[in-house]
């Protein structure tokens, strides 16, 4: 096929991502149809007068969000299929785990901590005395009941441009953390109603839903993500997924997965719960775009949270409502008050205002690709091919499966007795069950000499 695409090398948008941009442009207007074989890397290049780099950045970021397939000794083949979707007019939106005992000099690989050495106190306290300074009197009142308008717009701001979600800040809900916003939206949505909920899928969440009197409906989780034959035959009200990073295997939810699930809500006057609990780790190419600005029907709550980015204890969350729950969502908010200090609310502002989050996620972001890296090679090093590794391409932990006599528990026993701790996989399944041994491991909390002394140590503790 010959390219026509005009690349505009006065824009500051970088060539390769203009070019994975109208990739995707002729694919959504169905110019290029599924099954239609993409120029080769080095044939693109010529034509473009650009480097085979440029190219190869490109089509591994549409390969990554499910656009395109490589086929061996073939080449790149498009794999976005348009036609059976829904296609509805934007409507406005103006109006609108118990942790296993370890000693205090056990070496932690703990999924849900941060390097907290890194976090730049001195520019938050900066912050903080900056928002005391601006904001004082205001600091003496009842907050907003959704939370400071000014960190709900620069939320807002934040996410068209890093992620494409579209909101406004009125539709925004800051909370203490994620179990808060969705403790909340199960009173939104009232009991005995049923979500699919993936399997495996976040047990914290899950238990937050079941205790709220949801039924539970599990719904397996493939290659490409969840599977929508189990959706359609279930037929639940709500599904909560994490498309951008699953959780816990680490796959990327496709293009084709995700539009086959938003037709799905907008047939069934369904909502889709997005839980976006880290998508700023990707180590390689672009940020995967969300659901909820990939959504035409207004079914998408999106949620996310600062407690990857910054740390744990702040508690600083946020879910972002469609305009048709706003009523509901602000009377029930309305209840709890404000559960997040108003002072943090405002510091994170200044923080987020004066540059220095965009600096702490790039600095994280290095930090934690290179803590990835150790661990892999550290990995494959001691073990070989006597593990298999999933999900490594993003977010803050992996998955291991362990080819060995040991069960899940005696994995994490025997690595207890040597200093290590690592977490079991199956706790976050419900109907399914892992198929194989595998534990989870988080890297972001140790440092890189601990990251190779613990693999090290898990080699010695399995005798494998």
């Amino acid at each position: 096929m010959d390219i026509t695409f005009f690349l505009n090398r006065d824009l500051d948008i970088p060539l390769y991502q203009q070019l994975y941009q109208l990739f995707k442009n002729e694919m959504h207007e169905g110019r290029i149809q599924k099954g239609m074989k993409l120029p080769s890397k080095r044939l693109l290049a010529t034509q473009l007068s650009i480097s085979q780099t440029t190219v190869e950045r490109a089509y591994e970021q549409l390969a990554a969000e499910g656009y395109i397939v490589s086929k061996p000794r073939s080449g790149w083949f498009a794999d976005y299929n348009d036609s059976d979707y829904i296609h509805v007019k934007r409507p406005d939106t103006t109006s609108i785990n118990p942790k296993t005992k370890e000693n205090e000099h056990s070496i932690d690989f703990h999924y849900g901590n941060v390097d907290s050495d890194s976090f730049p106190f001195s520019a938050w306290r900066k912050s903080m005395v900056s928002s005391l300074d601006q904001y004082g009197q205001q600091l003496y009142r009842p907050g907003n009941i959704l939370g400071e308008l000014e960190l709900r717009t620069l939320i807002a701001e934040h996410l068209y441009q890093s992620r494409g979600v579209h909101s406004h800040p009125e539709q925004i809900i800051l909370g203490a953390g994620n179990p808060v916003l969705i403790q909340i939206l199960c009173q939104v949505f009232g009991q005995d109603m049923s979500i699919g909920f993936e399997d495996p899928g976040s047990l914290r969440s899950r238990r937050i839903f079941e205790i709220n009197h949801m039924k539970i409906l599990p719904i397996s989780v493939d290659d490409e993500g969840i599977c929508m034959q189990e959706i359609r035959e279930l037929r639940p009200s709500l599904v909560y997924v994490t498309p951008s990073h699953q959780f816990p295997l680490g796959t990327i939810m496709t293009i084709n997965r995700r539009m086959q699930l938003l037709t799905w809500a907008a047939e069934t006057q369904s909502f889709i719960i997005e839980d976006d609990y880290d998508g700023e780790y990707r180590y390689s190419g672009q940020p995967i775009p969300s659901l909820q600005g990939l959504d035409q029907h207004n079914r998408v709550i999106y949620m996310g949270t600062f407690s990857k980015s910054l740390l744990p204890s702040l508690r600083i969350s946020y879910m972002i409502l469609p305009s048709s729950l706003l009523e509901k969502g602000r009377e029930i908010t309305s209840l709890y008050k404000q559960t997040v200090s108003s002072h943090n609310q405002l510091t994170l502002a200044e923080f987020i205002k004066n540059g220095e989050w965009l600096k702490h996620i790039n600095r994280m972001r290095k930090l934690y690709q290179k803590k990835r890296t150790i661990l892999l090679e550290t990995l494959q090093r001691e073990f070989a091919r006597q593990v298999k590794i999933r999900g490594g391409k993003s977010g803050l932990h992996i998955l291991l499966d362990v080819y060995s006599a040991f069960t899940e528990e005696e994995l994490i026993e025997k690595a207890l007795e040597h200093g290590v701790v690592i977490y079991p996989a199956s706790h976050f399944y419900k109907k399914n069950q892992p198929p194989t041994t595998t534990v989870l491991i988080g890297f972001a909390g140790v440092s890189e000499d601990n990251i190779q002394e613990g693999i090290k140590k898990l080699k010695a503790a399995w005798e494998i």
